[in-house]
């Protein structure tokens, strides 16, 4: 498997951000480690392993990067203002810098042309950051994949909220748009694969609450939940991979 390593300073964030991209050629997809991981966790998890049938015959070129959760959702004890605008540059780091960046990558590798989306894939509290930019920004990507997600901020800001809080709460501002705001016509146009269990360590109940906002907003998601003997780890996000990926590549087209 093709492999190569990058570090570049970020002006938004003020610091050097690294990541990794797996494969030759193909769609891009983003992924985003869970709580307090890193990037390489994408291969020292074996992910690469779950992944390995697309990254290797070039359907799919991965990009792990970092978070800054131990600044922002990991750090109660922070002012939770200061918290919040941290995530926020971490999210303008993503949409402004490693996308435009990645899309020319994308294109000069497989020899495109202005390619116009790219996939967004985490477990746990990644899931919940790559759902959140998915909802944010239906311009900049076109697919979902959020395993054992929380998608309220209250997970990482209890009772507090502002309005950047809000803006990156998807039970929330999804709760809260108009039935006729443009972007449901775009999510419509995407797939997006959102999964959880209900067995150990899951939380389903998140799930359960915007899989109920985005029937009502008529927001065509492929919304599941896995049984009770579902648990909240690395087996089971490997099967679920295995499992939606073909949906998300066109290869199965019925949720």
């Amino acid at each position: 498997m093709n492999t190569q390593y990058f570090k570049e300073y970020s002006p938004t964030l003020g610091r050097e951000m690294e990541c990794k991209i797996y494969g030759h050629a193909g769609r891009p997809v983003i992924y985003i480690p869970c709580q307090d991981g890193r990037f390489y966790d994408f291969e020292n998890f074996r992910m690469t392993d779950a992944w390995a049938p697309w990254i290797e015959n070039g359907e799919i070129l991965v990009c792990a990067i970092d978070t800054v959760d131990t600044e922002t959702w990991s750090n109660p004890c922070g002012d939770a203002r200061w918290r919040i605008e941290r995530y926020e540059q971490w999210i303008t780091y993503i949409t402004d810098e490693l996308v435009p960046s990645l899309r020319q990558l994308v294109n000069d590798w497989n020899g495109w042309e202005g390619y116009p989306g790219i996939m967004l894939f985490g477990c746990s509290l990644g899931a919940t950051h790559a759902a959140n930019l998915f909802f944010r920004r239906p311009d900049l990507f076109d697919g979902l994949l959020a395993l054992s997600g929380l998608y309220s901020t209250e997970y990482g800001f209890g009772s507090y909220m502002d309005d950047l809080v809000y803006r990156n709460s998807p039970v929330d501002y999804l709760g809260g748009m108009p039935k006729d705001h443009p972007f449901i016509s775009l999510y419509n146009q995407k797939r997006a694969i959102i999964c959880c269990g209900q067995g150990p360590w899951e939380v389903p109940e998140y799930t359960r609450n915007l899989k109920q906002i985005l029937e009502d907003k008529g927001i065509h998601a492929w919304v599941d939940l896995w049984g009770y003997d579902v648990s909240h780890d690395w087996n089971w996000w490997y099967q679920q991979v295995a499992y939606f990926v073909p949906y998300l590549l066109g290869e199965n087209q019925v949720a």
